[in-house]
């Protein structure tokens, strides 16, 4: 078969969100791609730290940060952080909106205690009925990983910035002046306009799409060969360039209904499951 690039989401797709330890099943069909020829890359809202862990299983590369920061066999191809002033602009207009924010840099990530708290109390025991960016996060300030205290940031490059907010009605105001900026990728924790709004903001200077992109370039290698699996809306840039592209049982119904194909959840061994239905493997 001819070289595919594989591309795999994190959280939700290749293991359950939050987790840092693949699936047996998905270590042993990554080896088998790459042993038959294929290239797999990893494809991530992550920043580098909380993805690098994962880089030991063998991948030839990663999109992280939603497309902020790219590489492939050993190169920097893309590293693409927020403005200082879009940082602070933003830090401002959330905080006045009453809405809490973590900063990612490459390296650290920065939280507010007020953002650990309602993560980690608000939803302690509702696994599965979050999307699995809520779910990260909740389980990541749970149990304190990663994160430092706002105070500590001192102007490091910002590639994304995530937040959790009372309601939709308070990115009212961060919306009029950065929507033309960023895309506000966000989802509900409830079922009414009055519900917790979680979600990301990412820079329109780039996506997870144009993180293959970079990477397809760099490689000499066309998009109709990349398959790209994801299983929530944070994924669907990466889903719209890929040539084929793949959500898991347990993603969005958003997400479903723009794939090709939809493959066993991440805890049915989806990722190993659908690359040998694939014929990957």
């Amino acid at each position: 078969m001819k070289q595919k690039l594989i591309f795999l989401d994190i959280d939700g797709t290749l293991l359950p969100p939050g987790e840092m330890t693949v699936p047996a099943s998905a270590v042993e069909a990554i080896r088998q791609a790459r042993a038959n020829g294929h290239k797999v890359f990893l494809c991530t809202g992550r920043n580098l730290r909380m993805t690098k862990p994962l880089l030991a299983y063998g991948f030839d590369g990663f999109v992280c940060s939603a497309g902020g920061y790219v590489g492939c066999d050993g190169k920097i191809l893309v590293d693409l952080p927020m403005e200082p002033a879009q940082v602070e602009g933003l830090r401002e207009v959330l905080g006045r909106a009453g809405a809490e924010c973590t900063l990612e840099a490459r390296d650290d990530t920065y939280g507010g205690i007020r953002m650990i708290e309602r993560f980690a109390h608000l939803f302690p025991r509702k696994p599965g009925q979050l999307n699995s960016e809520a779910e990260r996060w909740r389980k990541t300030m749970e149990y304190g990983m990663t994160i430092r205290p706002i105070e500590e940031y001192h102007g490091e490059p910002v590639y994304k910035v995530v937040f959790i907010a009372p309601n939709e009605a308070c990115l009212a105001e961060a919306k009029q002046l950065y929507e033309d900026q960023f895309i506000f990728c966000e989802s509900r924790l409830g079922d009414t306009s009055s519900a917790i709004v979680n979600g990301e903001l990412i820079n329109r200077k780039f996506n997870k799409g144009t993180g293959i992109k970079a990477i397809c370039d760099d490689l000499g290698c066309s998009l109709a060969d990349t398959i790209g699996f994801g299983d929530s809306d944070n994924d669907l840039q990466m889903t719209d360039v890929v040539g084929i592209s793949v959500c898991m049982a347990n993603g969005s119904d958003n997400l479903k209904k723009l794939c090709d194909r939809i493959c066993p959840a991440v805890t049915e061994d989806g990722v190993a499951r659908e690359l040998k239905t694939l014929g990957l493997i």
